[in-house]
């Protein structure tokens, strides 16, 4: 039998090798959002119901694309991470594996659509 004091046990990050690292992610990216997320509403809500040129405009200034663009970065991160969690719970086999593939598909797919529409915009 191994004695293992609490902070052995979290240094060694758990049975799975990445269950610690997981959590610290998540409350990162939750901190991030709790910033993040105002802001955005602040900017967007600026610009939301003007004519296409203002919001081409706005969009090429560099304040208002980087907090949409880290947005919906740290956002689409912080789904992909919590969903793997829910799906990790709940799931279990093969299907497991497909929702988890597929939820980081998603997550990727759409940040890459975000960013590509927000550089378009923004150039």
């Amino acid at each position: 039998m191994r004695y293992l004091t609490d902070r052995k046990r979290a240094t060694g990050l758990g049975s799975a090798k990445s269950g610690t690292e997981h959590f610290w992610h998540m409350q990162i990216s939750a901190v991030a959002l709790a910033i993040l997320i105002p802001l955005f509403i602040f900017t967007f809500g600026r610009i939301l119901g003007a004519p296409y040129e203002d919001v081409v405009a706005y969009y090429g200034r560099p304040f208002p694309a980087i907090v949409a663009g880290l947005t919906l970065v740290v956002g689409m991160t912080h789904f992909k991470n919590g969903a793997q969690v829910m799906i990790e719970d709940y799931a279990h086999g093969f299907t497991r594996k497909v929702l988890i593939v597929g939820t980081i598909f998603l997550s990727y797919a759409v940040m890459a659509t975000g960013l590509f529409a927000l550089i378009r915009l923004a150039l």
